[in-house]
């Protein structure tokens, strides 16, 4: 088993439980280490105190859009290697040009592609699939 700090560390934000709970099984069968945050709220403290490899953002999310949250990110220097797959049931083309206008690394649709979902997850942290 490769040293925990090798692990790629995944956050998850995500609002609706069972989303929140199918996407963490996902992570960790994929062998990557998952947190998760139901709001958008306390997303960039949790952000910046554990710096995930990867997060996994809805875009739609209480307190505090998944927007907001990533231009926040990008405007931290210090989450310079922090990679955002930002997450939407509205995939329309407006949307996923904000997304990565804002500074998005990816941009996925729910209901998600199992298989798209897992080569975005292994291409942002940068590991081969198992």
């Amino acid at each position: 088993m490769p040293p925990l700090s090798a692990i790629p560390r995944i956050l998850v934000v995500e609002d609706d439980d069972s989303i929140a709970a199918a996407l963490h099984f996902i992570v960790v069968r994929e062998g990557m280490h998952c947190d998760r945050i139901a709001s958008g709220l306390g997303a960039m403290d949790l952000i910046r105190n554990t710096r995930p490899d990867v997060v996994l953002l809805d875009v739609m999310l209480p307190e505090v859009s998944g927007y907001d949250i990533c231009h926040d990110v990008r405007h931290d220097a210090a989450l310079a290697s922090v990679k955002i797959l930002m997450m939407t049931a509205r995939g329309s083309a407006s949307e996923r040009q904000k997304a990565l206008a804002l500074g998005a690394d990816g941009f996925v649709t729910k209901p998600f592609d199992l298989a798209g979902l897992r080569r975005e997850l292994h291409r942002l942290a940068d590991v081969a699939a198992p």
